[in-house]
């Protein structure tokens, strides 16, 4: 496709196949497997590969393969952004594509951080290994930058010598002397373009060490325009909805209840009364309606009234939080200790407190959707994926087929949150298609979406510490009663992988259910305990993980404590940041910043901070109680420190839309269960903050030469505590529970 010149930049629409036969799964014979591996991204023509990351065109466009999926927090713009900077690259010209599956483009430290109870006690090389030669191509835990920027920089790096090498020959010129800008080698008045140079620098060859691009005509930390926003303003971009396949019928499914559940009956003749209908489908614990469009398919489902076995195992609310009381009076696992603390509290009085937080939706705009074709022995599938071999592998294991004759075309995602590293509506599309042999494309209804989530799980929490004489604090404890939700996702998405599935075995307990338990503060005696609880819903990663809830205990109760010292909750947290100078700086910012008035009663100002993939950030609330007795939070201020910053805009926006996702789950966004099934089937239930009433946002990004940290999950954590702080300031009363008010209901 030629490049839009009419645009800041572009998607480049063309479908590239994901698929073939590379990292088919971990073999046995584990020293057979290769130690390299060739590129699989495909050039059109024109058209001159550079490596596995970089294609240029004879018109000088540069289009770039980004093996993470857009979900709209700007990966289609900030690893492009990374070669276009190293390559003097024009904006305008550049473009991106989702890289094919190729184990070049796995991401081991989002494998790490997904499935770390598979990974923890996994030697460090062997986790890397292993996720490379499974092509574990994974989107999530805040790891693009951080696990691509080296590549991609080399890859840029790369590409611009090659380009400088054949100018030089053209111009007889020491090619060291050659820069680049703006898609053009530059030697003095003389420029030759990128396109031009193209297919001779391809032939060239690259020194060792590879020299990176010096100079002041930089795009890293410039706030370019987003390549993907072209494409969502005209309608073009294509989401799993749009798709559209030749002789393609749609189909909606119901599922049955949470727990061991078996469909029993269904008026099928019902359904045959509906204009449009084409098949019902059934397996043991779901039905699906497949029709000329999916409303008449979703009509069929509500005609037909199918009914499902009662799970043996009853689930509701009540059942959940007795689990969660259980399991914190019951035995613990202490996965982190300091100091001596049985010491330092033996015969202290201790200041306790409990906290409780309830199962919080993905709840995206875009319900799950994927499209699938069976044809000519081959399966195709449509979908948003951050796990694109596995969703492969899913698919085929479920209509028995090799992995090698199945194929994952990416769309973009209309939101995740960790909901599609899922793969079950994979496995449903794909059965869907084999056993009608025509394309069908499958939308979970809204309500299936909320009552077959898998959660971020109700967590329970009891704190305990202590102040010595001069109130500072000596002692913590944090128990943490929380479902091993790591192992759970592992053990579905990895379970059939025999590295992953020995590991689980072998090895109790999941230290990702605890993450962020530990404070960032120097507390001399110290200890944080987890209590596995089974609360009989299935649970998955939620955008921050653990930390959304470890960081509202910590920081609800590090103001608690602040209140007991009668001390100002800055300075308390201040006076024990000495070791952590970022994260003091974000809080003193985010004070000055937002008017901190010392969390006075009456003043409404709540402060959290928190420390979080190599980012910090602290976070100031302003919020009171409406008449109606409902959260009205009116004011957030942030301050960020993540390290070195690609694109600006990009992290003020992922910064933006954290705070808000965070203020949604503090107020709302969750679901009570009864009988087996979630008590929330609609977004208007959830009690979503809208434009009408968002708080005024304010941003600002601390400027460091640091390693990027993670920043699309960094602003969840830290607002619930912060809101509860102010409410605490606002009323005189602790909220202990989100989400927050839900225990007055």
């Amino acid at each position: 496709m030629a490049p839009d010149h009419g645009t800041s930049g572009r998607i480049d629409r063309r479908t590239l196949l994901i698929g073939g036969g590379v990292g088919a799964g971990l073999l046995v014979a584990w020293a057979a497997w290769p130690r390299t591996y060739l590129p699989n991204l495909t050039a059109a023509e024109g058209e001159t590969l550079f490596g596995a990351w970089i294609k240029i065109g004879t018109d000088g466009h540069v289009t770039v393969a980004v093996p993470q999926l857009e979900e709209g927090q700007g990966v289609y713009t900030a690893l492009p952004q990374i070669v276009a900077d190293e390559l003097g690259a024009d904006w305008k010209l550049v473009g991106v594509e989702p890289a094919p599956l190729n184990p070049l483009y796995a991401n081991p430290l989002a494998a790490e951080t997904l499935f770390e109870a598979a990974f923890a006690r996994v030697p460090h090389s062997l986790r890397r290994s292993y996720a490379t030669r499974n092509t574990l191509m994974l989107t999530g835990g805040s790891t693009s930058i951080r696990s691509f920027e080296d590549q991609l920089r080399q890859a840029g790096a790369a590409a611009r010598v090659l380009l400088q090498k054949a100018a030089a020959a053209r111009w007889n010129a020491d090619w060291q002397t050659l820069t680049t800008s703006r898609g053009f080698v530059v030697n003095g008045s003389q420029k030759l373009g990128f396109g031009e140079l193209a297919a001779d620098a391809a032939g060239e060859s690259l020194p060792d060490p590879l020299p990176l691009r010096a100079g002041e005509d930089r795009l890293t930390g410039r706030a370019v325009p987003r390549l993907d926003a072209p494409a969502k303003v005209d309608g073009t971009a294509l989401f799993a909805a749009d798709i559209r396949l030749p002789d393609m019928l749609h189909a909606s499914i119901r599922m049955g209840p949470t727990g061991d559940t078996a469909l029993l009956k269904l008026d099928r003749a019902a359904a045959d009364q509906i204009p449009g209908m084409r098949a019902v489908v059934t397996t043991d614990d779901w039905v699906a309606a497949v029709a000329d469009h999916w409303w008449a398919a979703d009509r069929a489902l509500d005609a037909m009234r199918p009914r499902f076995r009662t799970p043996a195992r009853v689930v509701n609310s009540d059942t959940i939080d007795d689990a969660l009381s259980g399991a914190l009076n019951g035995d613990g696992t202490r996965l982190a200790s300091t100091g001596d603390l049985a010491a330092d509290f033996r015969g202290a009085r201790l200041i306790t407190a409990d906290y409780r937080v309830g199962l919080a939706l993905h709840a995206t705009l875009e319900p799950m959707t994927c499209t699938a074709q069976w044809k000519d022995g081959r399966l195709s599938l449509w979908l948003p994926t951050q796990a694109p071999a596995l969703a492969r592998a899913a698919a085929a294991h479920e209509i028995s087929v090799d992995e090698n004759v199945a194929t994952v075309h990416p769309t973009l995602a209309g939101g995740s949150f960790g909901a599609k590293l899922e793969v079950q509506i994979a496995r449903q599309a794909a059965r869907l298609a084999r056993h009608l042999e025509r394309p069908v494309q499958l939308t979970w209804p809204r309500g299936e979406d909320f009552r077959h989530d898998r959660y971020r799980p109700a967590v329970a929490g009891r704190m305990a510490a202590k102040l010595d004489q001069a109130n500072r604090l000596t002692g913590w404890l944090a128990k943490v009663a929380a479902p091993e939700t790591s192992r759970e996702l592992s053990q579905r998405l990895l379970g059939e992988q025999p590295l992953a599935a020995a590991s689980l075995k072998l090895h109790s307990g999941d230290p990702a259910a605890v993450a962020g338990a530990v404070p960032p503060y120097a507390i001399p005696n110290l200890a944080v305990d987890h209590h596995s609880a089974d609360i009989g819903v299935p649970t998955g990663y939620w955008r921050s993980g653990a930390h959304s809830y470890t960081c509202f205990f910590t920081e609800s109760f590090v103001d608690e404590l602040a209140h007991v010292a009668q001390q100002e909750a800055v300075s308390f947290r201040m006076a024990m940041l000495g070791q952590q100078p970022r994260l003091a700086r974000c809080l003193q910012m985010a004070a000055q910043l937002g008017g901190w008035q010392g969390g006075q009663p009456g003043s409404a100002q709540g402060i959290a901070c928190h420390a979080f993939r190599g980012s910090y950030i602290a976070v100031l609330a302003e919020a009171h109680l409406t008449s109606e007795r409902r959260v009205k939070v009116d004011r957030i201020v942030a301050a960020v420190d993540c390290g070195r910053v690609i694109n600006p805009d990009l992290v003020t926006q992922q910064i933006e839309g954290g705070l808000l996702f965070g203020l949604a789950a503090a107020i709302g966004a969750s679901t009570g269960f009864s009988e087996n099934v979630a008590d929330v089937r609609d977004m208007s239930e959830l009690r979503l903050p809208t434009l009408a009433d968002a708080p005024e946002i304010t941003v600002e990004i601390v400027p460091s030469a640091e390693d990027p940290g993670g920043v699309s999950e960094l602003a969840v954590a830290p607002v619930a505590p912060a809101i509860a702080n102010a409410l605490q300031a606002a009323t005189g009363i602790r909220f202990r529970r989100l989400p927050l008010l839900s225990d007055l209901e």
